[in-house]
């Protein structure tokens, strides 16, 4: 969804098939996976009840690469400062606007520290690969429990990236 005309599109497409956002408890989420749906955010979550984070996405389209390109895929990197910048923006827009807010690609499964800067962000939820559940949701607890044991809000903010 790559606007907010769009977003309104989609919205009242879905309710013609009798899928109404809030009726019988329908929430309507949308992916976040280009830099307008970071910038706009919050206009986006008018119309939507959360968001899922398209890293892999939001990388190739941040950093102007394609993954799959062997002329450029070396310089594909979902931990690089601008990347890291539209996903904590991305969070705390929609946290401002009272919507939760996922994660879903490659770059928890395959970066525990990536993992964890999501955690410091705040972020909702995390996708993972089956491969690292274990791993990566043991890491997580631990972080978030020595978070806990921090409890000052300033310990869940997120370190410069």
């Amino acid at each position: 969804c790559r606007s907010v005309p769009e977003a309104e599109k989609v919205v009242a497409s879905l309710a013609t098939h009798g899928l109404a956002r809030g009726q019988d408890g329908l929430e309507l989420y949308v992916m976040c996976e280009i830099p307008n749906n970071v910038i706009q955010v919050e206009e986006f979550a008018k119309h939507f009840d959360g968001f899922s984070i398209g890293s892999n996405d939001l990388t190739q389209l941040v950093l102007g690469v394609d993954r799959d390109s062997t002329l450029v895929a070396d310089a594909f990197n979902e931990r690089a400062p601008g990347v890291m910048r539209f996903i904590r923006t991305a969070i705390e827009g929609a946290h401002r606007a009272g919507r939760h807010i996922g994660s879903c690609g490659q770059a928890p499964s395959d970066y525990p520290d990536f993992a964890e800067f999501l955690i410091r962000c705040g972020i909702d939820s995390i996708s993972l690969n089956p491969d690292s559940i274990v791993a990566i949701t043991q890491r997580v607890h631990a972080m978030e429990q020595s978070l806990d044991a921090g409890s000052s809000s300033a310990a869940r903010q997120p370190q410069n990236s």
